[in-house]
């Protein structure tokens, strides 16, 4: 159970650290938090207001620089426990740097890449179904 409020800065927690273990500053303006129904194998919701939390931000990072940044963020990622997903540094000889990682118990996935053509990186966090906690009766006055 995680509110989303909680989930958010949860998430943004893990954001900054993987920017701070890169050498890089995540840009505030550049936030977006997206909160979506959890939706089950057959397409089918819950009543229970059960979400997912897709949470990103971009740092302007000199391309050249990106495998250096992605490098350091795995090695932390992986010895924080996390799975390895998938990794490069580059696409045709070009810096075009992605790791992609999965915590096994909290069930997170977290990604660091290079984002479209110029300087940007993107740091996201995917968070598994939480469900909000219940607001509980309200008392009468």
């Amino acid at each position: 159970m995680k509110s989303k409020t909680d989930a958010q800065a949860w998430a943004q927690q893990i954001t900054e650290h993987m920017a701070r273990t890169g050498g890089i500053e995540p840009d505030p303006a550049s936030v977006e938090a997206l909160f979506t129904p959890c939706t089950g194998k057959n397409g089918e919701t819950a009543s229970d207001n059960r979400y997912i939390l897709i949470y990103s931000v971009d740092s302007h990072v000199p391309r050249a620089r990106h495998p250096e940044v992605v490098r350091k963020i795995r090695d932390m990622l992986v010895g924080e426990g996390l799975t390895e997903k998938g990794y490069r540094e580059d696409v045709d000889g070009k810096p075009d740097a992605l790791v992609d990682a999965f915590h096994p118990s909290s069930r997170y996935t977290a990604t660091a890449s290079t984002a479209g053509t110029g300087d940007r990186m993107y740091l996201r966090v995917i968070t598994p179904c939480l469900l909000p906690p219940s607001e509980g009766p309200t008392s009468a006055p």
